[in-house]
């Protein structure tokens, strides 16, 4: 598998953990009282955050990726669809080094 088919399925991953943070974790803390739901999945995403930011620093020196493409990588983690629209960047980076 590549690096970047790899960091891919992580951003997907990381993602995908947000998402279930935010929609599903969080209401079942505020509105059925089940706060430890957040601190397993907060935990979960966490991990897959910073795996995905160790990821991105390494990608970034090994394909040389510019400083704008390395900074909407970094921020599409930030935003809860983010690494699904980037994605489409990802794949087009993966197919350009293959």
């Amino acid at each position: 598998m590549s690096p970047i088919r790899r960091f891919r399925l992580t951003a997907l991953a990381e993602g995908s953990s947000f998402l279930v943070l935010l929609c599903i974790a969080m209401p079942m803390k505020y509105l059925m009282g089940m706060p430890r739901v957040v601190t397993v999945v907060g935990a979960i995403h966490g991990i897959l955050f910073l795996l995905y930011v160790a990821q991105l620093a390494r990608l970034r020196t090994t394909y040389q990726w510019d400083n704008r493409f390395s900074f909407y990588a970094f921020l599409a983690s930030l935003l809860p669809l983010g690494p699904f629209i980037f994605d489409k960047r990802l794949r087009e980076k993966e197919v350009a080094t293959n």
